[in-house]
């Protein structure tokens, strides 16, 4: 085998290489964007979760300041 027949497997294989290295960039951009999205979604779930828990404290507290008041002479 030449050094050009050589250099044309070397060519082939590195192109190989780097169509695989795309891929699988692309592949880890979609995945790290929808990611992205998910953690997006769960802090907005969280957000809404700690104003549902604050509400329901303060609903809690206010009974309890209602019913302190009932018990006073």
């Amino acid at each position: 085998m030449d050094s050009l027949e050589q250099t044309a497997k070397d060519l082939d294989r590195l192109e190989k290489q780097l169509r695989s290295l795309l891929e699988q960039c692309q592949k880890l951009r979609e995945e790290n964007d929808s990611l992205q999205a998910r953690q997006e979604s769960l802090v907005a779930e969280r957000a809404a979760l700690v104003a549902k828990n604050d509400e329901a404290r303060s609903k809690v507290e206010a009974m309890i300041n209602r019913l302190k008041a009932l018990e006073q002479p």
